[in-house]
């Protein structure tokens, strides 16, 4: 029992180093490779399984067109008899004057907008209980679930919000909502591909819905930037690897202003201003789903008898827009929102209970220059040099051009300094000053650094470069080199190497920060200069040639949803290539086109035709006698044309088999 015990215990510790597995061009980690296999899976079982309603008790509420009662639309009538009621009871000049005001009432904009709203979305619509008969599939089940696990990741970033943005690092209830957070992020986003899976392959934006399928894709992009921007704000190790390779993206592209190692400006992003947008997008998406319905089934076959080129479109297109008046079954919203919350609910806490979430502490200069002081002296000494990533970088901090990018037109460029950076300046010497009316070792040797010619502080550095490899350190930690012609320089690294381990240099590259001091752009970038931070990042399998810098740290599943992005990366020729990061976002940004175009590009529309998917979609309706009249042109159409002549015919019979008898059958 207890080998038992300990092999469960170590199959979800998620916080285990992480397994990863090769294949062509790609290495992924088994436990990204386990969430999308997962997913695949979820994806096909509601492809594949059974529906309970069709055929069974719900089915039993399916009713023919015309068959139910208007219900409340006797209200009308009723208003009709009011007027002639009070017609009978007031003088005549009474009568014209009550017409006269409800004339004026009719004209303001309060009534013109309520109006509008109830003809464009009448509470029937924005609160169904009847749906057609066809929606009859697990994969219908996504939109809700996704909207569910969206609701529990915003509750839940509410709870972390209840102790401040440190208060899950430092205390296990809040580390236990920082887990429910993460899970039920993963769990959304994951609901959410498999939904636009699902949409796809239905060729969802048919009939007048193309603004519905749009809304989804930018609601799906908006989620990916949100779940990027949490990531960053986390303050931890993961973080602060995303952050300083995901710069470069940035940059790139011209948006540096959209700084990823300003810890404050993507928490504000995560919590406030990307929220609004995507709550909003999903809202309208929403609202454009109950306005339009749900897309018709597409054809068992794919041609019309007698209907070729032109006319089978112009038809199916009137097909699909038209309203559905064939048979439908009972659907209470209410009740399928709640069951689904539940469900997302007991997935979320199990998977927290169970797996935790990932808070591998941040690297800090002091933690660096503990464990990796030859390392620190000679990122300090490039720093001084002007020879470090960071000094020769370019835009946005200086004028270098070692790492600017452009393909035709350099938006980094365009941009120009948004952050100047004098890395010698900011790393070592401004520090350094600070600390020298209290140091009488180092202020003069500061002052005659400073003072000497730019060609003798070059010689100086120089030297100290040639003998750092022979570094060595006492068993007080002070660092003892060769003899060398290198000046002030041993001093003045020495100084910083001690300023570091206190933790003193931390504080001082975020103390001229007002108020918060969570912009860390200055301390990542001189850790991203020396070789200690990138070593940790490849022993956890973070690096860019492990499938993209968005891997989680331990054996957690990290993003694959990300997977079009970071696939660039690996491709022979874009990799190596100096722009890679404009090149990776140009070709990510024409795919995110592509799919947002996709209801108007002929050839690719047609996918979900040419690779009949949909049939397990719609497998239930099609053997239930609908598919025999889906190539026709009117499954929604006016009776005399297609499917709604031919169903109002079989619904004076017995109705189509398998779907039920309307209430006066």
């Amino acid at each position: 029992m207890t080998s038992v015990a300990a092999v469960l215990a170590s199959a979800i510790d998620l916080n285990r180093p992480g397994h990863y597995m090769h294949w062509s061009i790609f290495q992924v980690s088994e436990s990204n490779l386990a969430l999308i296999l997962a997913m695949v899976v979820v994806f096909g079982a509601a492809l594949l399984l059974p529906f309970p309603h069709p055929g069974g008790r719900a089915a039993q509420g399916a009713e023919a067109p015309g068959t139910r009662e208007a219900g409340g639309d006797g209200g009308d009538g009723g208003d009709g008899g009011d007027g002639a009621g009070a017609d009978a009871q007031h003088e005549e000049d009474g009568g014209r004057t009550a017409a006269r005001e409800r004339s004026a009432d009719a004209r303001m904009w309060t009534a013109r907008v309520r109006r509008l709203a109830l003809g464009a979305l009448p509470p029937e619509k924005l609160l169904p209980d009847r749906q057609p008969a066809y929606v009859a599939s697990w994969v219908y089940v996504f939109g809700v679930a996704s909207l569910a696990a969206l609701g529990t990741a915003i509750l839940s970033g509410l709870a972390i919000a209840l102790g401040g943005v440190d208060w899950w690092h430092t205390n296990p209830v809040g580390h236990f909502f920082n887990s429910l957070h993460l899970w039920s992020v993963e769990l959304f986003m994951a609901l959410l591909v498999i939904h636009l899976w699902g949409k796809f392959w239905m060729a969802a934006w048919r009939g007048k819905r193309a603004l519905t399928w749009i809304t989804g894709v930018v609601a799906f992009v908006a989620s990916v930037v949100e779940c990027f921007t949490g990531y960053n704000s986390q303050q931890n190790f993961d973080s602060q690897w995303i952050s300083t390779n995901g710069k470069d993206a940035m940059n790139a592209a011209g948006i540096g202003f959209f700084n990823l190692m300003n810890f404050g400006q993507m928490l504000l992003w995560h919590v406030v201003l990307l929220p609004l947008v995507l709550v909003a997008i999903v809202g309208a998406h929403i609202l454009l789903v109950r306005v339009r319905g749900v897309s018709h089934p597409l054809p068992v076959r794919r041609t019309a008898p007698g209907r070729r080129g032109a006319e089978r479109r112009r038809a199916l297109a009137a097909s699909d827009a038209a309203p559905w008046r064939g048979p439908t079954r009972r659907y209470d919203i209410l009740k399928e929102a709640t069951a689904a919350t539940a469900v997302v609910l007991v997935l979320v806490f199990l998977l927290a209970g169970l797996f935790s979430s990932p808070d591998e502490p941040p690297v800090t200069l002091a933690s660096w220059a503990k464990a990796a002081p030859a390392d620190f002296l000679g990122t300090a000494a490039s720093e001084l040099a002007g020879t470090s990533e960071t000094a020769t970088y370019g835009p946005p901090y200086n004028n270098g051009s070692a790492f600017v990018q452009g393909i035709g037109v350099s938006w980094q460029r365009a941009t120009g300094v948004l952050e100047p950076i004098d890395p010698a300046r900011s790393f070592v010497l401004d520090p350094l000053s600070r600390i020298a009316p209290t140091d009488p070792a180092v202020a003069p040797e500061l002052s005659r650094y400073e003072s000497a010619p730019g060609a003798t502080r070059r010689a100086w550095l120089a030297a100290y470069q040639r003998v750092l490899p022979h570094v060595r350190f006492t068993a007080g930690g002070a660092p003892v080199l060769p003899k060398a012609a290198d000046g002030p320089v041993p001093v003045l690294l020495d100084t910083e190497l001690t300023m570091a381990r206190s933790g003193a240099l931390d504080a001082d590259l975020v103390a001229k920060q007002p108020f918060y001091g969570t912009n860390f752009t200055k301390p990542l970038l001189f850790l991203e200069d020396g070789q200690y931070f990138a070593s940790l990042a490849a022993a956890q399998h973070l690096t860019g040639n492990q499938w993209g810098v968005m891997n989680e740290t331990g054996s957690y599943p990290g993003q694959p949803w990300l997977w079009l992005y970071t696939l660039w990366y690996q491709v022979p020729g874009i990799r190596s290539s100096s722009s890679v990061d404009l090149i990776a976002v140009y070709l990510t940004g024409v795919a995110t086109i592509l799919l947002l175009a996709v209801p108007f590009l002929p050839g690719l529309r047609d996918v979900p035709r040419l690779v009949p998917l949909h049939r397990l979609v719609w497998r239930q309706w099609n053997r239930s006698g609908g598919a025999a009249h889906d190539t026709g042109p009117g499954h929604g159409q006016p009776p005399g044309e297609g499917l709604a002549e031919e169903l109002g015919a079989s619904h004076g019979g017995a109705g189509l088999a398998g779907a039920g008898p309307g209430p006066e059958a």
